[in-house]
């Protein structure tokens, strides 16, 4: 996913934003879970859902939102079924166009990668120590030396360790398979340390959350805090990138401050950096500062014209806020808001508007996170 894929550009005719400058309001979170829920399967189901796209879009992202769902809400059905029957719906959608997914390379083998997803899941539902190990023999695959190599999130080696976390949660319990998962997180660390810096990807050095350097150490600090000390100075550099509007590059060297956003920009760097700070304690006073600034801008620039989702929309955006600033963010995710945005000729529609990332799951999600009061977290990136 290039930077134009991430962030689609505007029509000519629509600007990037529009003015936050309505009273601030909230929504029942329940009673939008429910309703985006409804319209995801109701819109999309599971055989309306091409294949692909791992975690990030397609049936099996929209299986790990109700994956995730059924832990948070054990007694919630839809149409009478339980979330994690909708889960297996989705699921059963993916595997039968398994012979379509080409299975995991170094230059894409990140949480979008289709075989090594659904070994994740398989592996963290049936707790099965045999899937775990044929997720772990990739790792021979994603270390191999490769000029096209990746180590971004998305289709690279940090996404391969999100997964390895997934299915870690499920062996706590079983020493021998818990040393496996780790053995191979430790594999895959080592490998992306030892890669040229500045991290590239398709020649440019990202700066965000998915294709870039805080993306990557945000996988590996979450995977194994004691590598935080190694990365405390490449954090530090990170830092000083930002702009003085409190927004971050795209890529370096820096360029025109466009894009507001999970993917590139403060949203992404700022949630990333809520959740790995504990571990870089000489830091914490700027991360703090970086923290405080990237709101402002995200407050003042982060209602966004795009159809509202986690990647490149106002769900992740609001995800980088607090309090009654989160719940006002999230009043534009509304199915009505969508719709009243798109007859005013003020919506960008989305390519993939089922998804966990780009459309309706990820609203879902984000209702439910407002609904619970859990740790504002990205599903699939720092929430676990």
């Amino acid at each position: 996913m290039s930077e134009e894929a991430a962030a689609p550009a505007p029509t000519a005719h629509l600007p990037r934003y529009f003015r936050n400058d309505a009273e601030i309001s909230r929504r029942d979170p329940y009673k939008q879970l429910i309703a985006s829920l409804n319209r995801l399967i109701t819109d999309h189901p599971p055989h309306r859902i091409p294949p692909g796209g791992g975690l990030y879009y397609g049936p099996i992202s929209i299986a790990y939102l109700f994956f995730a769902l059924h832990k948070i809400y054990p007694d919630l059905t839809l149409d009478e079924f339980p979330m994690n029957t909708w889960s297996a719906a989705y699921i059963e959608q993916a595997q039968a166009n398994i012979k379509q997914y080409s299975g995991p390379t170094p230059s894409k083998c990140g949480v979008s990668d289709d075989i090594m997803a659904l070994l994740a899941l398989y592996a963290a539902t049936a707790k099965d120590p045999d899937t775990v190990k044929d997720l772990c023999n990739f790792a021979a695959v994603t270390i191999e030396e490769d000029p096209d190599a990746s180590n971004e999130w998305l289709y690279g080696r940090a996404g391969y360790l999100y997964l390895l976390r997934l299915i870690r949660r499920s062996f706590l319990e079983d020493k021998e398979t818990l040393e496996l998962i780790d053995d191979t997180a430790d594999e895959v660390i080592e490998t992306i340390m030892e890669s040229p810096r500045p991290w590239k990807w398709h020649g440019k050095a990202y700066v965000g959350a998915v294709h870039g350097a805080i993306g990557i150490i945000t996988q590996i600090v979450l995977t194994d805090p004691s590598w935080a000390p190694k990365l405390e100075a490449e954090l530090g550099a990170l830092l000083s990138y930002q702009y003085d509007g409190g927004n971050f590059p795209s890529s370096l060297p820096p360029g025109r401050d466009r894009l507001v956003q999970f993917c590139h920009g403060a949203p992404g760097v700022i949630s990333s950096l809520i959740s790995i700070k504990k571990y870089f304690p000489n830091l914490k006073e700027r991360i703090d500062r970086v923290i405080a600034k990237g709101r402002e801008c995200i407050w003042e620039r982060g209602l966004l014209t795009k159809e509202p989702c986690l990647c490149h929309g106002i769900t992740g955006n609001a995800l980088a806020l607090e309090g009654k600033e989160f719940e006002h963010f999230l009043t534009y995710t509304t199915g009505h808001e969508i719709k009243s945005m798109g007859k005013d000729g003020m919506l960008a529609k989305s390519d993939d508007p089922s998804s966990l990332w780009c459309g309706e799951a990820g609203r879902a999600w984000a209702w439910a996170v407002a609904d619970k009061e859990l740790e504002k977290r990205f599903l699939g990136y720092n929430d676990i």
